[in-house]
């Protein structure tokens, strides 16, 4: 079973989002996710200061599987990337709600994070895909 840490809110894309505390969320991709690409090897993420909608992708992420688009959780400006991907994509596997964070947003409405998943409903989207 995957690793779902009850602090965080997530997306049925399997993105996780942390509320910082300080009108920054930090987002990545969730523990499931990771598990289903296999071994990550290039992440490719937006520009700081780019406006993301609600839904839009804003990146990917390629394994060596497959590839899959990024999307927004939310409305929001980019505040910053996680550049140490560029050189250790890996660590989206090894540490994929520490280390391999993707980016970190400020939302329009700060509101908006109520609306995403909390852990029990992503665990049980996670539970119907397996």
């Amino acid at each position: 079973m995957s690793n779902i840490p009850a602090n965080l809110r997530y997306t049925d894309s399997h993105e996780w989002i942390l509320d910082n505390g300080d009108g920054t969320l930090t987002i990545g991709i969730t523990d499931h996710a990771q598990e289903a690409l296999g071994d990550v090897v290039f992440v490719e993420l937006p520009e700081v200061g780019r406006t993301l909608d609600k839904g839009e992708e804003f990146g990917v992420i390629e394994s060596v599987k497959a590839a899959s688009d990024l999307y927004a959780p939310l409305d929001g400006e980019i505040v910053s990337v996680n550049e140490a991907l560029e050189d250790a994509p890996e660590t989206v596997n090894s540490s994929p709600y520490e280390d391999g964070w993707l980016l970190t947003l400020k939302p329009s409405d700060s509101d908006a994070l109520d609306d995403l998943l909390d852990a029990d409903a992503y665990a049980a989207i996670v539970d119907a895909e397996a």
